[in-house]
């Protein structure tokens, strides 16, 4: 088996415990030691059969921190190009997110399930202040969560 075989058997091991961006991979294996030649040749390879698709990823990674409430906006195009995605592809699912999901909707769910005794209305300063900068920090916009909790303190 040469080099390059190794290095395709090598992503695919890594790809089969979780799909990864294609820079993650590269990282990966030249970790392992595999030339820099092998390594852009796998790489290749698994571009070609279908292996490894960073449009995927991204959309995949994407729901996937949308679904956990690690963020949304902003927050998730960060996590993307972290991962070493291009600007062009995390634009581009961000577009995607927001026009498949309702923000408002999203923040309520989050709203929901973490603070699930919080109600604006009778939380103190401190703890409505902890809520909305949590969510701030998430990436939401001010717009959805002031409307979130008017929500709140209506009912």
């Amino acid at each position: 088996m040469d080099d390059t075989n190794r290095a395709c058997a090598a992503a695919v091991s890594f790809l089969a415990r979780r799909d990864r961006s294609e820079a993650e991979l590269t990282r990966k294996l030249a970790d392992k030691g595999f030339a820099p030649t092998d390594v852009e040749q796998a790489i290749a390879r698994l571009k070609e059969t279908g292996y490894l698709d960073d449009r995927r990823f991204a959309r995949l990674w994407a729901e996937s921190a949308l679904r956990n409430g690690r963020g949304f906006g902003p927050r998730i195009r960060k996590g993307l190009l972290q991962r070493g995605l291009s600007a062009e592809i995390a634009t581009e699912v961000i577009t995607e997110l927001a026009e498949q999901h309702d923000e408002i909707c999203l923040v309520r769910e989050l709203v929901a399930r973490k603070f699930p005794s919080f109600l604006p209305n009778l939380a103190g300063d401190r703890e409505t202040r902890r809520v909305m900068h949590y969510l701030q920090r998430r990436g939401f916009s001010p717009g959805a969560i002031f409307t979130i909790f008017r929500e709140l303190q209506g009912s």
